[in-house]
C-alpha cells in the first residue's frame, strides 16, 4: 500500500485482499481508469441524483459495425469525458469490430500483462461486438503518462 493512501473503489468490484471489504485504489493512475471505466459503463440516466452521468453506449451494441456507429461511439465517449472527468485527455479513440480469430491467432493477450478488458454484458455475438480502445493522459499528473482501457461493446 502507497503510505496508507487510498483514494476510492476500485471498479469493477472486488474483494480486498487486506481486510477491507473492497478493493481500493492505492494511485492516481489506479482511481483515473477506475473512474473513467466507471464513466464509460454507467448508463445515462440511472443515477437518480446525477440523470446526465454516464454514456449511452449500450445502445450501440446491436448496431451495425459502419462508420456511422463508430463515430458515434467516439462522440459518446469524448462528451461524457469531457463533461465528467475534465482533467483527463483523450489521445486517440479506436474503434474497430471485434473478432474471436484476434485472440486465437497466438498473439499477445491482454490478461498476460494484467490489462484488463471490460465487456459490456449483453454483447455475447462476435458479429455484432466492437472492440474500443481508448488511449488518455492524465493532466493532473507531472509526467504526464499515458495510459489505455479496452472495451469490448
Amino acid at each position: 500500500m502507497a503510505n496508507g493512501i487510498t483514494y476510492g473503489i476500485n471498479f469493477p468490484f472486488r474483494q480486498s485482499q487486506v481486510g477491507k471489504y473492497l478493493s481500493l485504489s492505492e494511485t492516481t493512475d489506479e482511481e483515473i481508469r477506475t473512474d473513467l471505466v466507471h464513466l464509460l459503463l454507467t448508463r445515462r440516466g440511472s443515477r437518480y441524483y446525477l440523470p446526465n452521468f454516464g454514456t449511452r453506449l449500450y445502445e450501440f451494441i446491436f448496431e451495425p459495425l459502419d462508420g456511422d456507429t463508430f463515430d458515434g461511439i467516439k462522440s459518446e465517449i469524448e462528451d461524457s469525458v469531457k463533461q465528467f472527468i475534465p482533467n483527463l485527455t483523450i489521445q486517440n479513440i479506436i474503434v474497430e469490430p471485434y473478432t474471436e480469430s484476434e485472440m486465437s491467432k497466438g498473439d499477445l493477450k491482454p490478461e498476460q500483462f494484467d490489462i484488463p478488458v471490460y465487456r459490456v454484458p449483453g454483447a455475447n455475438t462476435e458479429e455484432y461486438t466492437a472492440k474500443v480502445r481508448i488511449e488518455y493522459i492524465d493532466e493532473n499528473n507531472p509526467f504526464g503518462s499515458r495510459e489505455f482501457i479496452i472495451i469490448n461493446l
